[in-house]
Formats: structure tokens, C-alpha cells, sequence
């Protein structure tokens, strides 16, 4: 190993290190949490949290070839998956090897690089863990320390975590790369229990502390964050000083309409007076009252009048100066200080995208593959809540290139493409505060015919739509959810969920997610995401006598109508935009608000906004478009943690609070929103499916049973078979929707029998899922060719895998 990649490992041991640190900690205070035996929904919440944090925690273990902490990971892992089926049920014995395994994991994610872990201690909870998902369960004793191994082992470690189980994650901010060093050296000593020693009994250490202290400030996350939120409201603050200002603009703008009617009124009355005393003069009448008098008075009253309002007009203009001067000031020392706070917050993507590299290289490996990862723009920071949000989708798209995209070195070949392929993140600061993030490879790009019958097959699209689809949208179709044009499921791809959760999570931070494929030259995805997500840039509308905020990343344009411009094509409005059809709903029916009177009834002309995202573009009709302004974003509170169509709230200069739309909610809702009698009757009769049959071909009594009991419990009709030739009798007498069969067993091997169902007509379609203990790259690539569905291996076998797998395919 060369000194670059040591300085490499280390990094990344390092960051594991701080990662696997939040990981436990998560861990110690959900399962104290948890032994207070909260109510049963509660409780359900906390187990999940848990079972993800272990899960997380076995991956970045991992990756940094930590594999006992793995192991110890998955066995964790499972056992909460047990209590997620309560299939086990919480008790004193069972916490107390939580705790143990908690504490045993610290120590081994503390431990020096070069230490042997103790053994006997990972046995020990290894064998724990396995009893316990056998039911059995440790008594529980008076443990004195000096007998227990792990205790004895990680007690400086432990001591060390259960003091810090409810501490906050520190942030350190440091001008100078020397310092910085410094301080990075002296964190990871007190992480590892040490403590750090100073030198004072000279001036030159004296100078040197006196230094770091005034360059170095160690402050806690959450009261950076805290700062952030106080920076934050005071948007609010600078938003309402601009509403004053508009309000003595508007007030003055009413006097001086004021003034031209009163000098018009000023006018018209002298000239009435005039005329009267030449009327009277030439009558030669006089009357007992005096009206040229009255009018003398009338136009005294108008003077004063006029006097007055020059005068409220004068000091009206000082105050709008000095308001004009207060929003100027106060908005920009807001602007700098919410800036300010919002470095203290940003991150480079190098601290994402770091432990990239070393995932690439192992999984390529796996795959039989030569891969090359290029990482650019990495210096660039963005928020660290959007780092840690699209951390797992960044993964899940790199892990996509691997599995789909790249070709093998001999495929390469035959197409005159370097036998290695080559795998790019580049990053990229885009205007408005926005980042753009390509992944890209040089692999066989995604096949246009091989989506469309794939979503064909998968009920996605009806043989109408598959004819009147174009390429874009043939493309946005693997975005859907439990899409996939993988041949096999296996643990790493094929489930067709990854690139649904990747679209949800970018629209739910405010992004938005497109792709290009080129065939035999690759594929890249494009994400736009903000660089925080405290604030952005909003369209106001007004439906009725509503108003809601549109995140302007997702207006492709606002467009005005006539009327007459609304066609009707499949029982839906649409409107003709840019020579192509696009559907066109009311904003109000969408979101199921009672619409009082006609739809802008006065006007010729209808106003809309049209929406898009990475599948589809839609035009909502609104009464009125105000204005684009800066929106500070507002949780809905802990009692309105989810709310359709509604993403949050903010408020206004005015001090009315505005909801913000969710576009990714609104989108579905206004598909269902137009949604046909007949496509209603289908979507209900689809949901009164007979139960399914599985054919299970096992030849271990044992295995066969547990997979049996699984099935029969998931609502599954099953018949068994001891072989493969067993399994086809059984297809010839019996109707199966799915084969669930070992590989190795006698007379005929589940790979054999895999052959003999796809060459039978009758059966060429049947879904084949095999569950094996062979977890070679060899074997896998058999189960590939012989046209299996899926491919679970034994020894990562967990029962919702296959459920969810067979649940997928019937």
C-alpha cells in the first residue's frame, strides 16, 4: 500500500469512525427509550430507528473492512427485524445483550487500527445474538466485572460513550490549515479516551496555546444550528420592514391622488362662483343668502385642506426615507449575517463523496468489473443537511452505474470501448444559489424498447399509452416505483425501488432530477439541488380567495390562455403548449377547496402555471399570480408532521401565513383529481386478487418448512417439491404463479430446473426465484444466464426480503 492510499484509509477510518460514533449513540438513547416500555406505536417507531441505525453502521463498517463489527451488525440487525414481526418480545435478558452488543461495538469502532479485537468477546455476542433469534435467552445474573470479557475490554471505551450518548455533534471552525491539524490530532486522542496534555511551563507554549485559542472556536451543533434558526427568523423580520416600505409607498401614492382631485375640485368650484356673481349681476336679484360667501368659505376650507396635506404629505416623505434607510440597512446586515451562519453550516461534497472511491473499487470487483471513479468540483460546499439527505440516494446511483450500467471488460472489447469503464461525479455551482450534480457513465446506456415492454409487462403504462410515448417520457418511466429492467434481483439492484426514493428525495428537498442515456456511450443523471434549505425562491398565487407558494425550481413558465384554447381529450382539459398537448387542472380541485362563483368568469383569458418534475408537466389554473420572493421555510409542527400537497409555511411581509405547495404530492393528486369511472373499476378490481400459488423445490426438510410457514403466513398457497425433477412433475399438474427453489439438491439442481421451465412455452414466463447458500460472482452470473428472476443468498436471508422480492414479480 503506497503513502497516498495509507493517508486515503486513513481519512476514511477516521470519518468512520465520527460516523459509527452518531450511529451508536442513536443506538444507546433509542434503546433507553425503548426499556421504558413506551406505548405500543411508540415502540414500533423506536424499533425501526434502531434496526436502521444498525443497518447503517454494518454498511460503513463495511467499507472500512471492518468485519466483525459487521457480522455483529447483521445479527443486530435481524434481531430487531424479529421484533419488528414480534416474533420476539422485549425483557430484561434481551436489554441486557443490547447494551452489551452497544457497548461492544464502541470499542471496536474506538479501537487503534492495528489492535486485535478480542476475540472471545465477539464469539461471545455473536452466539448471543444467534440464541436470541432462536428464542433462547440469557439468564440474567450479578456480572462482576472482573469476569466479564467485554467489560473488562472496552470499559475506558464504554465509560466514555454512555457519557456521551446524549452529547451533540461538535463543529470546529478553524482559519488555518496548521491549527486545523493541530485540533484534528487532538479530537481523535479524546475520542479515543485520551487526554490531551499541554505543555505550560514555557512562554513559547504559552504563546502557542494563547494562539489556538484565539484562532479555534469548539462549539456544538445544535447551538450552531440554534443560531442558524435565530439568523433565519430574522428573514422575516427584513420581509416585513420591505412590506412597510410598500405600505408608505402605497399611502403616499394615495395622497397624490388625493391631490389631483382636490385641485380639480378647487378648480370647478371657483369657476361656479365666478359664473354666480355674473349671473346675479346681470339679474340685478340679491338673495337673502349669500352663496358667493359660501363659496368664499367652501374654497377656504379647500386652502386649509391642501395645507394640511402638504403637511402630512412632508413628514409621510421623512418617514418613508427613514423606513427606506432602516429596510435598507436592516437587509443587509440580515443578508450578510444569514450568509455568515450559513458557511458555518456548508460543507464541501469531498466529505460525501470521499468514501466513494473504495465502494467503487469493491464493488466493481464483485461484479467483475474495472472501474474507475472521477470525482470533480468536490471543494465545492453546500449545506450539510443536504450532504447528509442525499448521501444514501448519491450511493444507490453510483451502485446503479455498477450493476447497470457499466459492461465487463469483454463487452467492452467486442464494442471497441476500453476494457475499463469510468464512473464521474461532477459537481457544479450553478446562478441562484443552486448546485448542479452529474453522475455519469460511460456504460450501454438505458435500452428505449427494453423500458417500454418492461413497463408494459409491470402494469405501468396500458398498450395505448406505450404507443403515444415519447423518448423523455419513455426515460422518466424508471423513476416509478418498483420499476426495473434488471434480468435478476439480487442484494445490490433489481427491486425498483432506489431510483423512486432518489426522486423523492430530491423533490422533497426542493430539487429536481433528469437524465440523458446515449446507447453503448452511457447514461448521465442530472440533480439540481439548492445550496440550503432554509430558504428559496417562491411564486405566490391566489385561488379563490386562498394564496399558496410555489417553489419557483419547479415553474417551467406561467402562461395566460384564452378560453376557447381548452380542449378535452380523454375526459381531461388540456391546453396546447409549445405544439404539445399538456393536461390542465384547477389548482382548487386539486386541492379540494370549495370553489365559490365562476373560474375568472370576467376574463378572457386563464392564467396557469405549469409544473414539472422529472416524469410529467402539468398546468394548474390560478385566479392571479402576485409575485417571486424570497420564502423562509416553517415546519408544520409536530402535530402536522405530514400533511398532503403541503411541504410546509411561511410567512409574509404582511404577517399572513402562506402554505408552501409540495409539487411532488400535487403532481399525484391532480393524475387522481381527473381520474375516469372505468380507470376507478380496474384499480378496484385489481385490488380483489385471488391468492397466489408458490411452488417451493427444497430438498433440506428444514429449510423447506421455515419457507413453507413464511409463505403460508404472508397469505400464499404453497405446494412442495424435494427436487427439481419433483418441482416439474408438480408444474404439469398444478398452477403455480412463482418457483421458489434451491440450487443444490439431488437428481436435478435448481439451476437445471430453471433451464427446463424457461424452455417449456407454457412456462416461459413463470417468475423463478432462487435461494441458495452459493454466493460466488460465478454462480450468480449462472443464475443470470439461465433466466432466474432473483438470486438470494442463504447466508444474508432475511424473510421481508423475500416477501418483498416475490411481491415484486406477482
Amino acid at each position: 500500500m503506497d503513502k497516498k492510499e495509507s493517508e486515503f484509509l486513513k481519512r476514511l477510518i477516521a470519518t468512520f469512525k465520527i460516523e459509527a460514533k452518531d450511529h451508536l449513540d442513536a443506538m444507546s438513547s433509542a434503546l433507553i427509550e425503548l426499556e421504558r416500555l413506551p406505548s405500543p406505536e411508540r415502540q414500533m417507531e423506536i424499533i425501526e430507528n434502531i434496526f436502521r441505525e444498525a443497518h447503517s453502521l454494518k454498511g460503513a463498517a463495511r467499507a472500512v473492512n471492518m468485519t466483525d463489527m459487521g457480522n455483529i451488525c447483521q445479527l443486530l440487525e435481524s434481531v430487531f427485524a424479529a421484533l419488528k414481526r414480534k416474533e420476539i418480545v422485549l425483557s430484561s435478558e434481551l436489554f441486557m445483550v443490547l447494551y452489551q452488543t452497544v457497548d461492544g461495538l464502541a470499542g471496536l469502532s474506538f479501537q487503534e487500527e492495528r489492535t486485535v479485537p478480542d476475540m472471545s468477546w465477539v464469539v461471545g455476542v455473536l452466539h448471543d445474538l444467534e440464541n436470541i433469534l432462536k428464542g433462547i435467552l440469557p439468564k440474567q445474573k450479578g456480572i462482576k466485572e472482573e469476569d466479564d470479557i467485554s467489560a473488562r475490554h472496552h470499559e475506558p471505551v464504554r465509560r466514555q460513550v454512555k457519557e456521551n450518548v446524549v452529547s451533540k455533534a461538535v463543529i470546529r471552525i478553524t482559519p488555518g490549515e496548521e491549527v486545523q491539524q493541530q485540533e484534528q490530532e487532538e479530537l481523535r486522542k479524546e475520542k479515543e479516551g485520551m487526554r490531551v496534555m499541554r505543555p505550560e511551563t514555557t512562554q513559547t507554549s504559552l504563546e502557542g496555546r494563547s494562539s489556538l485559542v484565539e484562532k479555534t472556536v469548539r462549539i456544538s451543533a445544535s447551538r450552531l444550528h440554534s443560531i442558524m434558526l435565530q439568523a433565519e427568523e430574522l428573514i422575516s423580520a427584513k420581509l416585513m420592514a420591505s412590506q412597510r416600505v410598500k405600505d408608505f409607498r402605497d399611502i403616499k401614492s394615495m395622497l397624490d391622488q388625493w391631490k389631483n382631485k382636490v385641485s380639480e375640485f378647487q378648480s370647478d368650484i371657483k369657476q361656479m362662483r365666478n359664473e354666480l356673481v355674473n349671473y346675479e349681476k346681470q339679474s340685478q336679484k340679491s338673495r337673502a343668502y349669500d352663496l358667493p360667501s359660501r363659496f368664499d368659505s367652501l374654497l377656504e376650507f379647500f386652502h386649509q385642506n391642501e395645507t394640511y396635506r402638504k403637511s402630512l404629505e412632508g413628514r409621510l416623505l421623512i418617514l418613508l426615507k427613514s423606513t427606506e434607510q432602516d429596510q435598507r440597512s436592516l437587509g443587509g446586515m440580515v443578508d450578510n449575517l444569514h450568509a455568515d451562519t450559513k458557511r458555518l453550516l456548508m460543507l464541501p461534497f469531498s466529505s460525501l463523496l470521499e468514501g466513494f472511491p473504495r465502494v467503487v473499487r469493491e464493488l466493481s470487483r464483485e461484479q467483475g468489473k474495472n472501474i474507475e471513479l472521477t470525482l470533480r468540483g468536490g471543494d465545492i460546499e453546500i449545506d450539510r443537511r443536504i450532504l447528509e439527505e442525499m448521501k444514501d440516494p448519491f450511493m444507490h446511483m453510483v451502485r446503479n452505474c455498477i450493476d447497470h450500467g457499466i459492461e465487463k471488460p469483454d463487452e467492452r472489447e467486442k464494442k471497441n470501448k476500453p476494457s475499463h469503464g469510468t464512473i464521474t461525479i461532477a459537481v457544479s455551482q450553478k446562478d441562484s444559489g443552486k448546485v448542479e450534480v452529474l453522475i455519469s457513465d460511460d456504460g450501454a446506456g438505458i435500452d428505449i424498447a427494453k423500458v417500454r415492454s418492461m413497463a408494459l409487462k409491470l402494469g405501468i403504462i396500458s398498450q395505448e399509452e406505450e404507443k403515444t410515448l415519447n423518448e423523455h417520457e419513455t426515460l422518466s418511466l424508471i423513476f416509478r416505483s418498483s420499476f426495473s429492467t434488471s434480468p435478476i434481483i439480487t442484494d445490490i439492484s433489481g427491486r425498483g425501488l432506489g431510483l423512486a426514493i432518489v426522486q423523492e428525495k430530491v423533490e422533497k428537498l426542493g430539487g429536481v432530477i433528469s437524465l440523458e442515456t446515449v446507447p453503448d456511450k452511457g447514461t448521465t443523471f442530472k440533480i439540481i439541488l439548492p445550496m440550503t434549505i432554509a430558504t428559496f425562491l417562491g411564486i405566490l398565487v391566489r385561488t379563490g380567495e386562498c394564496l399558496f407558494v410555489i417553489p419557483t425550481i419547479n415553474v417551467e413558465q406561467v402562461v395566460r390562455v384564452k378560453r376557447d384554447g381548452i380542449k378535452t381529450v380523454e375526459n381531461r382539459e388540456t391546453i396546447l403548449l409549445n405544439e404539445k398537448s399538456i393536461s390542465l387542472v384547477r389548482l382548487d380541485d386539486t386541492l379540494e377547496i370549495p370553489r365559490k362563483g365562476t373560474w375568472n368568469g370576467d376574463s378572457e383569458f386563464i392564467t396557469a402555471v405549469v409544473l414539472g418534475t422529472s416524469d410529467r408537466r402539468i398546468a394548474f389554473m390560478v385566479d392571479q399570480v402576485l409575485n417571486e420572493q424570497e420564502v423562509l421555510v416553517k415546519g408544520l409542527g409536530k402535530q402536522l408532521f405530514r400533511v398532503r400537497n403541503i411541504a410546509g409555511s411561511t410567512v409574509l411581509g404582511t404577517g399572513k401565513i402562506v402554505p408552501i405547495l409540495n409539487i411532488s404530492d400535487l403532481m399525484k393528486s391532480a393524475v387522481k383529481v381527473g381520474l375516469s369511472p372505468a380507470r376507478i373499476k380496474d384499480t378496484v378490481e385489481g385490488d380483489r386478487r385471488k391468492k397466489k400459488s408458490i411452488l417451493i423445490a427444497e430438498d433440506s426438510i428444514t429449510s423447506r418448512m421455515l419457507l413453507k410457514n413464511i409463505l403460508e403466513t404472508a397469505g400464499y398457497h404453497v405446494i412442495v417439491a424435494v427436487d427439481g425433477i419433483d418441482a416439474l412433475t408438480t408444474l404439469k399438474t398444478e398452477d403455480v404463479d412463482l418457483v421458489v427453489s434451491d440450487v443444490d439438491m439431488p437428481r436435478m439442481n435448481g439451476f437445471d430446473l430453471t433451464v427446463r421451465v424457461r424452455s417449456d412455452t407454457k412456462f416461459a414466463e413463470l417468475p423463478v426465484v432462487l435461494v441458495t447458500a452459493l454466493d460466488s460472482r460465478e454462480d450468480r452470473e449462472r443464475g443470470i444466464d439461465v433466466g432466474a428472476n432473483a438470486y438470494i443468498v442463504k447466508s444474508s436471508f432475511d424473510q421481508s426480503n423475500l416477501l418483498e422480492i416475490i411481491k415484486k414479480l406477482i
